[in-house]
């Protein structure tokens, strides 16, 4: 399976700049033969979190007819990030995925919120886990954004239940650069799972943004990876290394819940 990663700067507060520049990296810089394209957190307002009131989408009336346009027009599984979205009169952090065919096949709001970032005074954390959904290709994946990473907790439900692959996207700070990559290796090695994930880059004049997105393979091995700068990464997973891994290091087959408190 051939997934890219588009690692770019999110325009503070001007959704149409973002729309558009995504809309230019598809044109110019989807590889071929790509079957799933990543996008980093929050794209559509980026943390302007002071005029998300004004700015927000609205139950995805604008982000998911945006994506499931592009998804169609280069028949390719968008892992969208996540967006700014109102729903009944709050702001919540909100994950989606659409199929080539243009179908929303995930959708998860942010359990986690950041005090650092101050989230919890503009945005609702959400209230369900992230579930394991298929991609057009039947792989079961899940998605979940930024902050909960520090959570492991999260991860082992979907994972239990099949997930194959974690994509995690992210507007994750510089200052943390060393807790981004060794928490996506444990995510991957404690689940012998592909953790995918797709950060922002660039200041947005409150915070510097790390980059750095990277494909993780289930033993841990960053198998590509960015720097800082705006750009892309396209890399072919094996999803059978995942079998094997859960093989070998049967995780999931000696975990003993009833002892864990």
């Amino acid at each position: 399976m051939k997934i890219q990663l588009f690692q770019f700067y999110v325009s503070y507060g001007n959704v149409e700049k973002n729309e558009n520049k995504i809309k230019n990296w598809f044109e110019n810089k989807l590889e071929e033969d790509t079957e799933v394209v990543v996008l980093p957190e929050m794209w559509n307002n980026g943390y302007a979190l002071d005029e998300l009131n004004e700015k927000a989408d609205r139950e995805l009336s604008r982000s998911f007819p945006f994506i499931q346009s592009l998804a169609k027009q280069y028949n390719v599984d968008i892992v969208a990030g996540s967006v700014s979205n109102i729903r009944n009169s709050k702001v919540y952090n909100t994950a989606f995925t659409v199929s080539k065919n243009g179908h929303r096949i995930n959708k998860y709001d942010k359990v986690h919120l950041v005090p650092m970032l101050d989230e919890p005074t503009y945005l609702e954390d959400g209230k369900a886990v992230p579930e394991p959904f298929p991609l057009s290709s039947g792989t079961q994946a899940t998605q979940i954004i930024c902050y909960d990473l520090r959570f492991p907790e999260l991860l082992r439900y979907p994972a239990r239940n099949g997930a194959q692959i974690a994509f995690f996207v992210a507007q994750w700070p510089t200052p943390r650069l060393n807790h981004w990559r060794v928490l996506l290796q444990a995510r991957a090695i404690e689940n012998d799972m592909f953790v995918i994930a797709c950060n922002g880059t660039g200041n947005d004049g409150n915070t510097d943004y790390a980059g750095h997105s990277m494909i993780i393979n289930p033993n841990g091995d960053i198998l590509a990876e960015l720097g800082q700068d705006e750009d892309t990464i396209a890399f072919n997973i094996d999803l059978n290394e995942v079998d094997v891994q859960r093989e070998n290091i049967p995780v999931f087959k000696n975990l003993k819940p009833n002892l864990y408190k």
